[in-house]
């Protein structure tokens, strides 16, 4: 683990995912029926930045929905998590909505953004820090499922709060979900809690779009992500090859994203071969759309109790704060 000053004058402890983890994960995922790649290989930075352009796209209500909702009651959420509290965010990415609530906390014992993006990361915590000038700042480069330290403060805080927007939490199936809530309830111990966006389920026809955008952002980061394969593991993945799909399975409740092969066709990695059939895919990624009650179950089997729920007007999504029982 290295340590250094950044620009900005905040503490930076970055802790390096390997490449050779990455390798792994990707053949183990290819070697599996169905073939899988963790979504988290997303986010290299062009992925990032591909993603920022999804935030912003008409269809996908996610973010503009969760940012009217930080606007509207950041204040209750500042006095839900209280003064003095460390507040540690899990995903960050570009902190778009974490300076609406640190304008609203009491006296924040710091900031700590966790990001598997590198230049994401550092970017954005440069710019929070000249924002707030007076705010301790310690970015973490780490991949969050994952063990990793909470750098030290110099203020004293009273809490740990973990701050989880987005919904990335969909990300994960509920008992891959539990198992993270249950580091973070590790994480902020007695007495600490979490704010965290939960998508809500909704009708096929709102959800789909939002992962089928008319611009072709999401297939470009879909596909990004066989580009980053080939880049940095010797991949000979043909993107024109393959598709984007994604649609909503009602049953589990979930958007899954898949890259369909168009062809039969063999590609490598380094030494690997991997031979594909004409229709066959890659899942990429899931993103669960959660029921109030069914997640107040999920959490409460982790070790939290769902405090209070805000939500938007259409019911689209919320923002939950919970604590550690």
């Amino acid at each position: 683990m290295a340590v250094h000053r950044s620009a900005s004058r905040s503490l930076v402890v970055t802790r390096l995912v390997p490449r050779s983890q990455f390798r792994a994960d990707v053949l183990t995922g290819l070697s599996r029926s169905p073939r899988e790649i963790p979504c988290k290989y997303f986010y290299d930075a062009r992925g990032s930045a591909l993603f920022d352009q999804i935030c912003e796209l008409p269809e996908y209500y996610l973010t503009r929905t969760e940012i009217s909702i930080m606007h509207q009651s950041a204040d209750s959420m500042a006095e839900a998590l209280g003064p003095n509290c460390l507040l540690v965010e899990y995903g960050s990415g570009s902190s778009v909505k974490t300076p609406i609530l640190i304008e609203a906390l009491r006296h924040p014992a710091g900031y700590v953004p966790v990001d598997i993006s590198r230049e994401h990361l550092f970017a954005s915590a440069k710019r929070l820090g000249r924002r707030f000038s007076d705010l301790e700042i310690n970015p973490v480069w780490a991949d969050f499922t994952g063990p990793f330290e909470l750098p030290n403060v110099n203020t004293e805080r009273h809490r740990t709060v973990v701050y989880f927007p987005g919904s990335t939490i969909g990300n994960f199936t509920p008992e891959e979900a539990e198992i993270l809530l249950k580091d973070i309830a590790q994480l902020v111990g007695p007495g600490g809690a979490l704010l965290i966006g939960v998508d809500v389920r909704k009708p096929a026809e709102i959800v789909e779009p939002a992962y089928n955008d008319r611009a072709g952002v999401t297939a470009e980061f879909n596909l990004n992500l066989l580009a980053r394969i080939n880049r940095e593991l010797d991949g000979t993945f043909d993107l024109d090859s393959f598709a984007h799909r994604a649609f909503f399975d009602q049953q589990h409740s979930r958007i899954e994203m898949h890259l369909v092969s168009k062809r039969k066709q063999t590609i490598h990695i380094g030494r690997t071969t991997i031979a594909f059939n004409e229709g066959e895919s890659i899942r990429t990624e899931y993103s669960h759309k959660y029921c109030p009650e069914h997640f107040a179950r999920l959490a409460r089997q982790a070790g939290f109790e769902v405090q209070r729920i805000w939500m938007d007007d259409q019911r689209l999504f919320s923002v939950q704060y919970l604590t550690v029982e």
